[in-house]
């Protein structure tokens, strides 16, 4: 596999594992995304500057209103997080 198709396999088996936790198979809970961050993502929740923050970021990943994040919604939120690594790194 080339390192995108590696890089795609890897978001679907991340999503995947923490959405199997409990409940629906195929969308993560609240409990579940917070999870998921804490373990996948901890430098992302060290940075952020108060626990209100984080809690305006999950909710604004539920676009559809569902109360839990489906795979698309979770795909939102990486390519969210990339572009702002890649402005980050790119702007030093």
């Amino acid at each position: 596999m080339t390192q995108l198709e590696t890089a795609m396999a890897i978001l679907i088996k991340t999503f995947d594992t923490y959405a199997a936790g409990e409940g629906k198979k195929d969308s993560l809970n609240k409990k579940e995304v917070k999870t998921l961050l804490e373990k996948e993502l901890p430098g992302l929740l060290k940075a952020a500057k108060n626990q209100g923050e984080v809690d305006k970021l999950l909710s604004g990943l539920d676009f559809n209103g569902d109360s839990e994040v489906d795979f698309s919604e979770f795909v939102v939120l990486v390519a969210a997080l990339t572009c702002a690594c890649h402005d980050r790194c790119c702007k030093k």
